[in-house]
């Protein structure tokens, strides 16, 4: 036993050694208070890379918009669908959050680009197969790479529908609007071609394959002729956003929806285009089997009643 080591010593050395335990102890409270300004300061390096990573994936460059809703975001479009399709608050969350997946996945295999924000994709995707369409014909009027189109047979899938799509669009090279944007090059660089929307479809397996593409404009006769063959499930109108262009496809949608379909009107409310929710207004003064049954995001959804006796 050493001398520092004996009962004596120990005895003796007992008030320095609190008194170093308070100075340490006081040292510690002082660079706690302070670590969370110096932790602000000076960023994790490896937090910073994981941030970049992830703006890869979800952020702007190459789409043109962000895929990062906010929880209260995604947690309010939920809302609007429960109360637009009248589902269990549970199955609103659920779809939300498998379109939020789907999305994102298929933005990053896919060619291209899913046109429109966030909330209002994952609104589409999430609230069609809540509101139980007839069977799984589906017209989408205006698809720009198909990527959309891919993602809803995938949604429909889930839901027990044997989806069969037909899409009509211009496939002009770009996305066609009357507006100045409609010259500029798309986000992604890609241009809009059928080539582009065959590899995407692709991504939703055989029944995507199965696809029908009729190129051209939807009010054009000859178009219609060809994709008038059958009463349609699901119609999605996000073709031409002008006032006439939307009514133009309201009236035809009244003629080759199947009863109890669902239309969904996109970009409904959206202050860039006007002419939709003008259009809506107008066609639903006048005689039509469509009922409006709410708003999801930037998109309103229809019910098709039956086709009225002559």
């Amino acid at each position: 036993m050493t001398i520092l080591t004996s009962g004596p010593a120990r005895r003796l050395l007992r008030p320095v050694a609190t008194l170093i335990d308070q100075r340490i102890d006081r040292a510690l409270r002082r660079h706690t208070a302070a670590a969370p300004h110096e932790a602000s300061t000076q960023p994790d390096p490896q937090d910073a890379r994981f941030r970049h990573a992830l703006d890869l994936l979800l952020g702007s460059e190459g789409r043109g918009l962000a895929r990062t809703p906010t929880a209260h975001q995604l947690a309010r479009l939920a809302d609007q669908i429960t109360e637009t399709t009248g589902a269990q608050a549970g199955h609103a969350r659920r779809n939300t959050a498998q379109a939020f997946r789907t999305l994102v996945a298929l933005e990053a295999l896919g060619v291209g680009r899913i046109a429109g924000g966030t909330l209002n994709i994952c609104g589409k995707l999430a609230t069609v197969p809540l509101l139980r369409p007839p069977n799984g014909e589906v017209l989408e009027i205006g698809t720009l790479y198909g990527l959309f189109a891919a993602a809803l047979t995938r949604t429909l899938q889930r839901s027990g529908l044997a989806p069969e799509v037909t899409i009509v669009d211009p496939l002009a090279g770009t996305q066609l609007q009357p507006d100045a944007a409609a010259d500029r090059p798309d986000p992604s660089g890609t241009p809009v071609r059928r080539a582009a929307v065959l590899e995407n479809l692709a991504l939703a397996g055989a029944a995507g394959q199965r696809a029908r593409i009729q190129p051209g404009f939807s009010e054009d006769p000859e178009v219609r002729a060809a994709v008038s063959d059958r009463a349609y499930g699901v119609i999605i109108i996000d073709g031409d956003h002008s006032r006439d262009g939307v009514l133009a496809d309201l009236r035809w949608a009244e003629e080759i929806a199947a009863p109890g379909g669902v239309v969904v009107l996109d970009d409904y409310g959206d202050p860039s285009w006007p002419g939709v929710a003008e259009a809506l207004e107008v066609h639903l003064k006048g005689e039509s089997r469509f009922t409006l049954l709410g708003r999801v995001a930037n998109s309103a959804f229809l019910r098709a009643d039956s086709p009225r006796a002559d």
